[in-house]
């Protein structure tokens, strides 16, 4: 099994005494202590930190780790420029992006949507569309592109990524028609499913309708503390903060997990079981200082966790 880190990268964490370069030390510690992978998020209602800015700058201090978004939303960005600036993050990296893609939530994302000039109606032809077509540019002939709602007539010649076919694209979502599409047209699965029964279930889907490699990834926001009730204070913190949601809403929808690191490994355990590959840790607090707290915790999830798994990013 491996693991991954995702970056404090919002205001919020910003404004509670983080800063962009201390960022890119957090991923070079976590490459350190045995991550294999470091994300960045993507939002337009929620300030953050640019992720394919920040990806390109832990690229540039890293030697070993994946670099990826989590996840990135297309339809903020103009599809063909995009595709030149993966690419471009694909070799500054040499070749060690990985690309987890979503199309937004209902109830969240509507008025990103709307800002980027995006019909939310149409969100999930409009991103297969986009990916298809960064596939198309990346061949480096592309020619002309028509999808169910893309339609380009003319495509410019575009930088080619490090690797053949451009970097893997991992979708984020667990509705069946997302693992349909997941089974179809992406490299990777990475949902968030609460009850690992139905990561297993969501997994036996996909492998159900496709022969292709799909990675099976985790979304787990967790942090990790011996008295599980003053995590869960955290966490509700979190919660709130990041989402103007209370805990035991956004605990319906996502994976989440607090108390002392057996218990942290406890739960891992149980998405392994269930078929995951590749975990992806997001430490839920916004308190200064918290993930570069947690991490050495993190560290020693991972240290007892991780196996020799097959070909994952």
């Amino acid at each position: 099994m491996e693991f991954g880190l995702l970056l404090p990268a919002g205001q919020a964490q910003l404004e509670a005494g983080g800063t962009p370069r201390a960022l890119v030390a957090l991923a070079r510690e976590a490459e350190r202590l045995g991550f294999a992978s470091i994300w960045a998020g993507d939002s337009l209602s929620r300030p953050r930190i640019e992720p394919l800015t920040l990806l390109t700058a832990v690229a540039q201090a890293t030697e070993r780790v994946t670099v990826g978004t989590a996840v990135l939303l297309p339809a903020h960005r103009n599809p063909v420029q995009t595709a030149m600036t993966l690419a471009s993050v694909d070799l500054i990296s040499e070749g060690r992006l990985a690309v987890g893609v979503g199309a937004g939530f209902p109830g969240f994302s509507e008025r990103e949507f709307e800002l980027a000039g995006v019909d939310f109606r149409t969100r999930f032809s409009h991103l297969d569309d986009v990916v298809a077509l960064w596939r198309e540019l990346w061949t480096g002939q592309p020619g002309s592109f028509h999808g169910k709602v893309l339609h380009y007539d003319w495509l410019p010649q575009a930088v080619r990524p490090a690797r053949p076919g451009g970097p893997p694209i991992w979708l984020g979502g667990a509705t069946p028609a997302a693992l349909r599409r997941t089974a179809l047209h992406y490299d990777g699965w990475l949902p968030y499913p609460p009850d690992p029964a139905d990561y297993a279930s969501g997994l036996q889907a996909i492998r159900a309708a496709t022969d292709r490699p799909v990675t099976p990834s985790l979304f787990l926001t967790v942090y990790v503390d011996p008295d599980p009730r003053r995590g869960l204070r955290v966490l509700e913190d979190y919660a709130q903060g990041n989402y103007g949601r209370p805990l035991a809403q956004i605990r319906t929808i996502q994976a989440t997990v607090t108390g002392p690191v057996s218990e942290v490994a406890e739960t891992v355990r149980r998405y392994a079981a269930a078929g995951a590959e590749h975990v992806l840790l997001r430490v839920g607090s916004l308190e200064p200082g918290a993930v570069e707290r947690q991490l050495p915790l993190l560290a020693e999830v991972i240290a007892g966790e991780r196996k020799p798994v097959g070909a994952a990013t």
